[in-house]
């Protein structure tokens, strides 16, 4: 075995994960976080957890990222990505956000740095600190006018 396998033996090797897109005008909201000491930009993102409703859990991450409620109103794609450093492979449902209110007092999860509103410029000038290619990836979909609706999600069954 070796330091890779070391450190991620018994971790799943699928990950199901939702982001948000909130947009304010031109700008993003996007997070500064330092997973792994070096500072990266990320959507609002995280797992699912188990019996969590999947577009429950879009609102939830983003509020604990960024202090955030939002207000779903679509769905934007699902993305896949595949790093090659570790053994595992990430599934992402990204959502679009149409209402967002500060909620004040909240408390940001101890991992991010801090919330940041960014132009696309900005974000094209700070592309090497991106976590992965999917955050580009969604914001020129959000761009392109994607849109999909929300009620393939969270059926009662």
């Amino acid at each position: 075995m070796n330091e890779i396998d070391d450190k991620w033996a018994g971790q799943r090797r699928i990950h199901l994960t939702v982001a948000t897109i909130v947009c304010d005008g031109d700008r993003f909201l996007l997070v500064e976080e330092s997973p792994f000491g070096e500072q990266l930009l990320n959507q609002p993102a995280g797992h699912v957890e188990p019996g969590e409703a999947i577009t429950a859990a879009a609102v939830r991450e983003t509020l604990e990222e960024t202090g955030y409620r939002v207000r779903l109103s679509h769905f934007l794609g699902h993305y896949h990505y595949y790093p090659q450093a570790i053994p595992a492979s990430y599934h992402r449902l990204c959502f679009i956000a149409d209402q967002f209110e500060a909620v004040a007092g909240a408390v940001i999860d101890a991992d991010i740095d801090r919330p940041v509103w960014l132009s696309y410029d900005e974000i094209l000038a700070r592309r090497s600190e991106l976590r992965s290619d999917l955050v580009l990836h969604c914001i020129d979909d959000y761009r392109a006018g994607i849109r999909h609706s929300l009620d393939q999600f969270d059926r009662q069954r």
